[in-house]
């Protein structure tokens, strides 16, 4: 699945010469802060801007993300239910399961690869506190329906966009629209600053909670004055730059990181609209008879090409990865997150065995699909050279 010196690797140039010569630039210079500083600054400030939201918070990965986003809603609003697909990475559940939460699966969208939003709806209770949904490998996973559900019964959505920079949904990029949102700049994402995330949201309470949780829930990290001295005032016998609010986390990100991540975000725009070329044709010259093509690409925004069996076989499934490994292509088995996470080990605690069966449309993605690199400088002949291997199997 891994080869060395693969002709079609998961991802290939993410991290770029110019990128390099910014850093060595700045490491040129007397003296260089390289922790978080005006850099990190910059970087938040920029995203948000390019996002839609007022505020950002970079953090050392998604996963960072995904575990302050889920202590967050413990905060707020207590015990419960996280409504979670079952197709999605690993960190999501176990974000969920650290804050001792009830992870409630809901099966996907095969169009998407997303959590069924008509599912979802049906499985709200009085107990759910959250509904975390994974936009998966860059499709969109909301509908209005799901959202207005969800302000209607004041229960907040967390994103997680790790794969899907810059999709969109009614002309909004994915990310402005939950109460909190989760993006990785993980190496093989549209982005990369090495390791990376970002948290952001619209609410500024939240912020500045996020602020404290990434480094080590410390009240000097608050931006708001008013609130910095109100808790001087309630904690006199404490240090005031060692306040510590909340069980936070070390967290923190660097300047190296945040200069990558400024330099690419300049270009990202422009990057996803290669990709999306690249995916078009991708689906276009794949055989529809044999693999699925009727995704929902309406302001998709994908980092993959999925390549699923319409139907179970479990013979041509192993002679497609024969294949794909005779001609150096590298793939996944079970896209995101290695397919359905119900089967996993770290669940069988709270999961009875066969539950797994319960999503039978993850349980398709789990044996007979794949993700394939797609990056803006993959070529047309490279495309169409893999498409083939696929199709004359």
């Amino acid at each position: 699945m891994a080869g060395r010196g693969n002709a079609h690797p998961l991802m290939r140039n993410n991290i770029v010469r110019d990128d390099l010569d910014h850093v060595i630039e700045y490491l040129s210079k007397p003296d260089p802060r390289l922790t978080q500083g005006a850099n990190v600054k910059a970087f938040e400030e920029e995203w948000s801007k390019w996002l839609g939201v007022k505020y950002s918070v970079f953090v050392n990965s998604g996963s960072s993300a995904n575990l302050m986003s889920m202590s967050i809603i413990k905060n707020l609003y207590g015990d419960g239910d996280v409504i979670v697909p079952p197709i999605t990475w690993v960190s999501d559940i176990v974000a969920v399961l650290h804050n001792q939460m009830t992870p409630i699966f809901v099966d996907i969208n095969p169009r998407h690869l997303g959590m069924d939003n008509d599912s979802v709806i049906d499985s709200l209770t009085e107990k759910t506190k959250c509904v975390f949904l994974t936009h998966v490998q860059g499709f969109n996973g909301l509908t209005r329906r799901l959202l207005d559900e969800l302000e209607r019964r004041g229960i907040p959505l967390v994103e997680d966009v790790c794969e899907s920079h810059g999709a969109t949904f009614d002309g909004q990029r994915l990310g402005s629209y939950g109460f909190i949102s989760n993006f990785s700049f993980y190496y093989a994402h549209h982005m990369s600053t090495i390791e990376g995330g970002m948290v952001c949201t619209n609410n500024e309470d939240v912020y500045q909670m996020l602020r404290m949780y990434r480094s080590h829930g410390m009240v000097r990290e608050i931006e708001n004055e008013t609130t910095r001295d109100h808790y001087a005032s309630e904690f006199p016998d404490l240090n005031p730059d060692f306040i510590f609010a909340y069980p936070g986390f070390n967290f923190r990100n660097n300047e190296i990181g945040a200069i990558i991540g400024r330099n690419q975000l300049k270009r990202l725009d422009n990057d996803i609209l290669k990709r999306s070329k690249n995916h078009n044709l991708f689906i276009s010259n794949l055989n529809s008879k044999r693999f699925r093509t009727n995704f929902l690409l309406d302001g998709s925004s994908n980092y993959a090409f999925n390549v699923i069996l319409n139907e179970p076989d479990i013979g041509l499934r192993d002679r497609l990865e024969a294949a794909m490994e005779q001609s150096n292509i590298e793939y996944r088995r079970g896209s995101a997150g290695g397919g359905n996470q119900v089967r996993q080990p770290y669940l069988r605690a709270i999961v009875d065995a066969g539950d797994w069966l319960k999503y039978p449309e993850a349980e398709h993605i789990h044996f007979f699909g794949w993700y394939v690199g797609n990056y803006p400088d993959l070529s047309e002949d490279e495309i169409r050279r893999l498409c083939r291997v696929l199709n004359e199997v």
